[in-house]
């Protein structure tokens, strides 16, 4: 994956999406003259994988303390230090999974954002991965946008991603994790034309050969008839097919699947690919593993988008340097051998 690029929005950092007794804090100790260095841990309640990292870090890059005149390398380099695993690690409840150390005014109104960032994401990179493992080594594509609000799409996306997705239903999604995306018609484009061959034929005049070609064959008639029509008409040109087959009618099946191979391999169609979607979990993909059906990719999305939030907990364990903490939990922080320093 290639690097990506986070938009902080201006809202973010002035700590407006904070706890509002974060801000009390922050002015009682200006008002107090205090502002020690601090070590503070966050960790998750459950196992996971590791996501959101990334958007932290561009976060706090954008707020923490910087060079200038008045600060040598030498202060900040003794102040200020995040550490943390890496994007698409696993990790284990309770593991340190990020380390801020620095002057506690410098971050505090931070803290709810962070560990929002990371609960969110860990839960869907870690329903991706549960995915991405059950399918072995069949393609799995994010398309849970359609489950979530649009302003967090795009980093549902970028999760599914880090969890192991080939690739994502989304234009803006997919371009957060340095992807292209991955999908086909809808079925309103069949609906509207009155025909899925017609509307095939329409995409394949009018859209980008960049755009795969991947057409769905479950809106009219039997799924492999339909399947059949598309691929003697485009042929070469054609890349898959997708089946939706709605849970009213029995949803797809393995051995819808395995019918519809043998029939195109029939026909000389082997290179027509068959991806299958709807209501898919972990389980619903190893039947098909199972029953050894001959499916190419599984385009999954509720079962990521609607994951919950792994809980993440943020504690200061240390100021200035002396092991800290409420009662409950041990003072200092966290053995953390896998974490790398990142700023």
């Amino acid at each position: 994956m290639t690097s990506p690029q986070f938009e902080i929005r201006p809202s973010l950092i002035k700590g407006e999406p904070a706890d509002a007794y974060l801000h009390w804090t922050k002015e009682v100790m200006r008002l107090e003259s205090l502002n020690p260095v601090v070590t503070m841990d966050f960790y998750a309640s459950n196992d996971g994988v590791l996501c959101g990292v990334e958007e932290v870090k561009a976060l706090l890059k954008s707020v923490l303390p910087q060079n200038d005149s008045e600060s040598s390398v030498e202060t900040l380099e003794s102040e200020v230090q995040v550490w943390a695993l890496q994007e698409g690690e696993g990790f284990v409840a309770g593991e340190p999974l990020l380390r801020v150390v620095a002057r506690y005014s410098a971050f505090s109104l931070y803290e709810t954002s962070i560990c929002g960032v990371l609960a969110s994401c860990i839960g869907w990179a870690t329903a991706a991965r549960q995915c991405v493992r059950a399918a072995g080594d069949i393609t799995v594509i994010g398309y849970g946008a359609r489950h979530i609000h649009p302003n967090v799409a795009h980093i549902l996306d970028y999760a599914s991603v880090v969890g192991g997705c080939s690739s994502a239903s989304t234009v803006m999604g997919s371009r957060q994790a340095g992807r292209n995306p991955l999908g086909n018609m809808p079925h309103s484009l069949p609906l509207i034309f009155g025909d899925t061959v017609s509307a095939a034929q329409a995409f394949d005049k009018h859209i980008s050969m960049e755009v795969q070609r991947i057409v769905l064959v479950d809106t009219f008639k039997d799924e492999i008839e339909e399947a059949m029509n598309v691929a003697q008409v485009m042929r070469d040109r054609l890349r898959g097919v997708r089946i939706d087959t709605p849970k009213e009618r029995g949803g797809v099946t393995p051995m819808m699947v395995k019918e519809m191979r043998a029939k195109l391999d029939y026909m000389n169609f082997r290179h027509v690919e068959i991806y299958v979607s709807g209501g898919l979990n972990p389980n619903r993909i190893s039947e098909f593993r199972e029953n050894s059906s001959p499916v190419n990719g599984y385009l999954v999305g509720s079962y990521i988008s609607g994951a919950s939030p792994n809980d993440v907990t943020a504690d200061i364990l240390e100021i200035e340097g002396r092991p800290v903490a409420k009662r409950g939990r041990l003072p200092g922080k966290l053995d953390g051998p896998r974490l790398d320093r990142i700023i």
